[in-house]
């Protein structure tokens, strides 16, 4: 086994418009800065691990379109792996609506495009790669059948899988059992537990209920509150790092990107945690997904600060 770290999932080029506030439905506002930045969860996640300084190698599918020319030329630009990110000329590339409000939220929509067809036979011809890898990092852009092949793929030879369940969905309980880490926001542990969360106490209760589907290690991020890690039959909140947030597009895949670093450094839990947050810390500072990915030292400099 070697210290690779597999991205499986998406790749969009997002559309982005800076405006005063997210419109309510029906409405019709007047936006300010057009931006097109490469993005996408599997892409955003890849582009964070290797800046991260990870050796990360990238399964994909993009559309024999100019924004697939370009995805491939910006992962190789990040020293990324791309033998199985595949054109292919029966969809478009995957593309993303994009509003960013003054404050930094953001609301997304998302055309899947060639996104929908990472299919299990892509995932079968990389299962060399799949098997010496220290690490398998997933998100939820891609078909969920495609989701449980990996998980299947990656169990006989012990390989572990971090599995980021966004953007939130429903997932048969019988994956959980194979994930060996889970890292959902609020909304997704909301969903996945069926409970509330809205603090970091109902975030405890709602963390509990996911353990008990077998869920290896736990983490529930929560924005600026930090992370809450299950580990050990332990809970403890990992607190991120103050800063003056301009776009918070991208920042659970910057976590996650630099977690998967951090994991197969052999990093403890607590230190892994601290490395993803002062990363997702970062990125916010910095408008865009995959531009705002920092870079390894300005993440050990923030996390020598504390």
């Amino acid at each position: 086994m070697d210290k690779s770290i597999v991205v499986i999932g998406s790749y969009n080029i997002d559309m982005v418009v800076q405006a005063p506030r997210i419109p309510s439905p029906g409405e019709t506002i007047l936006g300010g800065t057009f931006s097109m930045v490469a993005g996408g969860k599997g892409a955003n996640q890849a582009v964070a691990a290797a800046r991260s300084g990870g050796s990360v190698k990238f399964i994909a599918r993009l559309g024999d379109d100019m924004f697939g020319h370009q995805a491939i030329e910006g992962l190789k630009a990040d020293h990324i792996d791309t033998t199985h990110v595949v054109q292919t000329p029966e969809a478009a590339s995957g593309v993303a609506l994009i509003t960013v409000s003054d404050e930094g939220e953001n609301a997304i929509t998302v055309a899947s495009g060639a996104n929908a067809l990472l299919l299990p036979d892509a995932i079968d011809q990389a299962d060399a790669m799949l098997a010496s890898a220290a690490i398998v990092l997933i998100q939820l852009e891609t078909p969920l059948e495609t989701i449980s092949h990996v998980m299947n793929r990656c169990e006989a030879p012990g390989v572990p899988v971090i599995l980021n369940p966004a953007p939130a969905l429903p997932l048969d309980d019988a994956i959980f059992s194979k994930v060996a880490v889970l890292t959902p926001n609020e909304t997704e542990a909301a969903l996945i537990s069926g409970l509330p969360v809205t603090d970091v106490e109902s975030a405890k209760r709602a963390g509990e209920a996911i353990l008990a589907k077998g869920v290896g290690t736990l983490i529930i991020t929560l924005g600026s509150e930090g992370a809450l890690l299950f580990e050990g039959g332990t809970s403890r909140l990992i607190p991120t790092f103050p800063v003056d947030a301009v776009d918070t597009t991208g920042a659970g895949d910057t976590f996650n990107g630099a977690l998967s670093v951090a994991m197969s450094e052999g990093k403890s839990w607590e230190d892994a945690v601290t490395f993803a947050n002062a990363a997702a810390a970062l990125s916010v500072t910095v408008f865009g997904a995959q531009p705002s990915a920092p870079r390894r030292d300005d993440i050990d400099a923030l996390v020598s600060s504390r």
